[in-house]
């Protein structure tokens, strides 16, 4: 991995370089190992906490941890086209638009212990920016190559914080064109039905059961994008224990062996589909 300017990641972008790199202000990572037409991304993954906000902030590491989606990148990472943020969405959410990005309330309880300065809000907001302008040269550059392209928007919820049954992975669609893109959707729901995971941990499906696929990496991309479908996909925390800060490394380990087969077939038949002609 190199770092690299914002500048010197979308020059590599245009000129169809492969690489891997941290962006210079270490706010996200792209790595790029070929120029294939679909994209994994982890917009939440990400847990770094601007050191000079720790002082103001009345949530605490676990607090955050908990809203955060760890572990999401790793289920993607044997993927050619990765991107995902190293910062928490608690200091600026990658997934909001612009101006609700840097939180004042999170989760109900609020957020600093004094308001933050113009001059800190805009230090989060400019690093927001920057991962959009990235965004909007890869997904240029993959759309004019081939035509058409897929995203797969990986995230996690807190499933144990619901009443009620909840599937363990959930796709968002009110913001894609269901009528066009029907066919995938159901496809992708059917095959992360499919995987199996260890400890007797069932794998189930569905459609908007928890979430809608409202976030702003979905809808930037759809408003800007005709011929790219964005797939927010949702897994429930069953990789992690959500109350005692523990990760299930074998949970992690068997989503990303069965996704580095399931998710190339399911883009490979999407671009054949829908690729023009």
């Amino acid at each position: 991995m190199i770092r690299l300017s914002v500048e010197e990641i979308i020059n590599k972008i245009q000129n169809e370089e492969v690489f891997h790199a941290v962006t210079s202000d270490y706010s996200f990572t792209l790595k790029i190992d070929e120029y294939v037409p679909y994209v994994c991304g982890a917009v939440h993954d990400g847990h770094q906490f601007r050191k000079e906000l720790w002082d103001n902030c009345l949530h605490t590491e676990y607090d955050r941890w908990y809203e955060e989606d760890p572990e999401t990148k790793n289920m993607v990472i044997s993927h050619p086209i990765v991107i995902a943020g190293c910062d928490s969405r608690f200091e600026y959410d990658l997934n909001r638009f612009p101006e609700d990005a840097v939180f004042e309330t999170a989760w109900g309880k609020q957020l600093w212990k004094s308001p933050l300065d113009e001059k800190q809000k805009q230090k989060s907001l400019k690093k927001h920016e920057t991962f959009y302008k990235v965004v909007e040269a890869l997904i240029a550059k993959i759309e004019s190559k081939f035509g058409v392209a897929i995203v797969y928007d990986m995230h996690s919820y807190n499933w144990q914080r619901w009443d009620r049954e909840v599937p363990t992975w959930n796709l968002g669609t009110k913001n894609i064109d269901n009528e066009r893109f029907g066919e995938a959707i159901e496809a992708w729901r059917q095959s992360l039905s499919e995987i199996e995971l260890p400890n007797n941990i069932k794998s189930t499906a569905a459609i908007n059961n928890t979430f809608y696929g409202n976030g702003y990496f979905l809808r930037f991309i759809t408003n800007n994008f005709k011929n790219t479908l964005v797939l927010a996909t949702e897994i429930a925390k069953v990789y992690c224990d959500e109350y005692n800060q523990v990760n299930y490394p074998e949970v992690v380990s068997a989503v990303e062996k069965q996704l580095k087969t399931r998710l190339v077939a399911h883009a490979n038949d999407f671009i054949k589909k829908h690729k023009p002609n």
